[in-house]
């Protein structure tokens, strides 16, 4: 009996500390160091290096907080939950309670984190946390239940929604979401055919839509519907009302980017492709531009050797994808401007996969990809040089690097396997713009 009762205070006093560690606003011991990337020489500022299962928010979505200070990220620290790092400390605090799902996604005018989070019969809760007052209290051991930092703007239901992908308009007072094909349809004009599936992944099959949620009465508006699947709804943080999404398969798309305004109109893709375009990773770098690649990853002669064979370290080889992403046409780190819809190609690698997933500086001098090597390479947009940044982030790692610049333009955020004994595990970096190459003088920069 006594043993009995002593198990229990155990197995009590266990779950408490569980409990308390999964509290929003809970602090975790700094782990930022400074590590010189072997190669190339530049500082690598690890702000984790654990092996804790983090990986960094999407390149189509914002990483830094509004104040510039904290970097929001996902990890299992606390299995389900996120959280920030504070760029100059190291402090980590978790910035969620009661799990998320789908996008964690930044605000830019104000310190808050929106996303959605699944409730028991499926439907979705779009929550935000009020930042600044969620890290002043955990500054002051003053933490306060998870309610006083929550705000719950509404519900998706589950008979519309499609997942926790989301998006923040420009004026912060709506979110966009995808709807799932059943809602989508019901929008959809009867004459337009539905796309079937599209490559080896079996995705891409329509119909797919998107929809807006008014964040101060919760209220949820349809937006636009389409014949494909719809994936990386994502926003353009300097315009209003503006969208950009892409045909999802997993791969080549038939036609990848797509742009289209609030109240459905304006739909038209953002780059149209042929056949022998790899279009891929776009993402919003500025007021007018959208960065994306242009694949360059297999041989001129695809096809006459192992057609389908594909890896983690030389994707997209099967002959299902159809004949793109050769270097017999033009392809790279490509830049097109959503008002002239010009496009230029910036840069890219001598050999190799090509440059893969893509960002720019919002003021546009730079420019930064990685490639399957998970090499990272800076170019300077005037001069048209190309620098490799950094390498040895692992091809075994759990995922890419995702390069995203930040705000100002002096640095970019990585994810990476460097530090990792298992050669997967990722921690999240920040590599700078060379000190030379920022106070470069220019006689024009392109914007």
């Amino acid at each position: 009996m006594k043993k009995t009762f002593i198990f229990t205070i155990l197995l009590s006093v266990l779950i408490g500390v569980c409990e308390v560690k999964s509290q929003i606003g809970t602090r975790f011991p700094s782990e930022r160091k400074v590590v010189k990337d072997s190669v190339t020489g530049v500082d690598l500022i690890f702000l984790t290096s654990t092996p804790a299962g983090d990986s960094k928010i999407y390149p189509t979505h914002p990483q830094w907080s509004a104040d510039g200070n904290w970097l929001i990220f996902r990890s299992n620290r606390v299995k389900g939950e996120a959280m920030a790092v504070n760029e100059s400390t190291g402090d980590i605090i978790q910035v969620t309670e009661g799990g998320y799902d789908g996008m964690l996604t930044l605000a830019r005018k104000e310190m808050r984190l929106y996303y959605m989070r699944k409730l028991d019969v499926g439907d979705m809760e779009v929550v935000s946390i009020d930042l600044a007052k969620l890290f002043a209290d955990s500054m002051t051991k003053k933490l306060k239940t998870k309610s006083v930092y929550e705000t719950i703007h509404g519900i998706v239901p589950k008979a519309i929604g499609n997942g926790g992908d989301m998006a923040l308009d420009a004026e912060e007072n709506q979110i966009y979401f995808k709807t799932n094909k059943e809602e989508s349809a019901k929008h959809l004009a009867e004459n337009v055919s539905i796309e079937p599936i599209f490559g080896p992944r079996n995705m891409g099959a329509g119909p797919g839509g998107i929809a807006s949620m008014d964040l101060k009465s919760g209220e949820i508006s349809h937006v636009v519907s389409v014949p494909f699947q719809v994936g990386h709804v994502q926003t353009n943080p300097w315009a209003a009302n503006e969208i950009i999404f892409c045909w999802e398969t997993g791969g080549k798309s038939p036609q990848r980017t797509w742009t289209v305004l609030a109240d459905g109109t304006g739909l038209r893709p953002l780059y149209p492709e042929s056949e022998y375009e790899w279009v891929t990773h776009e993402a919003v770098i500025s007021k007018d531009e959208v960065a994306m690649a242009i694949m360059g990853h297999r041989p001129v002669d695809f096809g006459t050797e192992n057609p389908n064979e594909s890896s983690a370290a030389n994707p997209g080889q099967e002959t299902s994808w159809g004949p793109s992403g050769t270097r017999e046409k033009p392809t790279g780190l490509a830049i097109v401007n959503i008002r002239t819809r010009e496009m230029r190609i910036e840069g890219q690698t001598e050999s190799g996969s090509g440059l893969w997933h893509v960002h720019g500086s919002p003021d546009g001098r730079w420019a930064v990809g990685d490639d399957f090597s998970r090499t990272i390479y800076l170019i300077d947009r005037n001069t048209k040089e190309m620098k490799m940044l950094s390498t040895g982030h692992k091809t075994t790692a759990a995922d890419h690097p995702h390069p995203t610049f930040s705000p100002d333009g002096t640095k970019i955020q990585i994810q990476s396997a460097m530090l990792s004994e298992d050669d997967r595990s990722m921690n999240i970096c920040i590599v700078s713009v060379p000190e030379h190459w920022l106070k470069r003088t220019y006689d024009q920069v392109f914007q």
